[in-house]
């Protein structure tokens, strides 16, 4: 186990969010979470998989919503209500240990992203608990049940759930993660766009047999140090990320327009299109998300889809690009990184692949292009 400073946790918040496929929140919301744990005198301890005991309970606390900004009329609604007094995640962690009967021994980050990896492992420091590293996801995911706890058939029940209201709920049971999904999404959707979950009770044992992905935050706290270390050299930051996190170079290009977006049942549907640059000239490229980044076509044929990560950055700066944030006339650079292992097993490829979100074609890999 070791205690994290402000600046470990940083680089692993900007590896999350760089390998994000942009999603998982906003850095700059969940840096501040952070900081206002350290501020209280919390400890940030990361504790590798092997140092738990077989018999001690960890679980995911993170946030379910879509990732559109909340139109002025809709929030009004919330006015008359009042705020928590504590962090959401927290509240849905405290409601589940008080179903079980047992206090958490450590959190495991339910996915990549800025805002969900940081509630995980600021949710341990305000209980006075390590967090795992490890992720249950290795990128930034759309549904619930695209987890590495699916793939090995874990359950998600029983869950906690609290609003920013404060109101909390727990449920013992559901049929399955696409049930779950349903429900919770539901609640998303009328507590405001999102909603706290602290899901998957898992024995450690049970982790180590490979219910999540190991060393998951060492790996991405690497790529969001090359970054910064490349941009305080005044190096390269895109070579940079692609050597520590063992990616490819797939276009680059200026957004010709906005990109197109809807809110829908909970999630942010919508694509981008980017006109290429530099070598990529007289080629465009095309990206699809639902939340997050699902499949990226050049010149109108499929060049790589989930399970592997599709990432847009920003090409000067390296900085991350969260849909649907990006703006017309942005120059941006599109990386691609394979998936982890866990997700290319048969159970895994039954669901994190385009077929699943109704594209009548498999998935193609970052291998395949080579």
């Amino acid at each position: 186990m070791k205690e994290l400073d402000i600046q470990a946790i940083a680089d692993i918040l900007s590896g999350c969010t760089i390998l994000g496929t942009g999603g998982g929140g906003d850095p700059a919301r969940g840096l501040a979470l952070v900081k206002e744990e350290i501020g209280a005198g919390h400890k940030f301890l990361m504790i590798d998989l092997d140092e738990l005991d077989d018999r001690a309970l960890a679980c995911s606390p993170y946030f379910t919503g879509s990732t559109a900004p909340v139109p002025p009329e809709r929030e009004a609604r919330f006015d008359r209500l009042p705020k928590a007094r504590e962090p959401e995640a927290y509240l849905a962690m405290r409601a589940l240990e008080a179903y079980l009967g047992e206090k958490m021994a450590a959190t495991v980050s339910i996915e990549y992203g800025g805002m969900n990896t940081a509630v995980a492992m600021a949710t341990a420091a305000r209980a006075g608990i390590p967090f795992v590293d490890a992720d249950a996801a290795g990128r930034a995911v759309p549904d619930l049940q695209f987890s590495t706890y699916y793939v090995s058939g874990l359950p998600i029940y029983p869950l906690g759930l609290a609003t920013r209201f404060g109101e909390t709920a727990v449920l013992p049971k559901v049929v399955d993660d696409f049930r779950a999904e349903d429900m919770v999404r539901a609640l998303a959707v009328v507590s405001g766009g999102m909603i706290a979950t602290a899901d998957h009770p898992t024995r450690a044992r049970d982790l180590k047999a490979g219910a999540v992905i190991r060393g998951a935050l060492s790996y991405a706290q690497a790529v969001g140090r090359a970054r910064r270390e490349a941009q305080e050299a005044g190096r390269d930051a895109i070579k940079a990320i692609l050597e520590a996190g063992r990616g490819r170079l797939m276009f680059e290009g200026t957004l010709n327009a906005d990109p197109k977006w809807e809110d829908r049942e909970g999630f942010l549907y919508g694509e981008m299109t980017i006109a290429g640059t530099r070598s990529y000239s007289g080629s465009a490229y095309r990206i699809w998300f639902k939340n997050e980044n699902i499949i990226a076509w050049r010149d109108g044929q499929v060049d790589v889809t989930a399970p592997d990560l599709i990432c847009v950055l920003e090409r000067t700066t390296a900085k991350p690009v969260n849909n649907p944030h990006v703006k017309k006339g942005a120059e941006v650079t599109v990386l691609a990184f394979s998936a982890p292992k866990e997700w290319l097993t048969p159970r895994g490829l039954e669901i994190l692949v385009p077929r699943f979100f109704g594209f009548d074609f498999e998935p193609r890999r970052l291998e395949e292009g080579k």
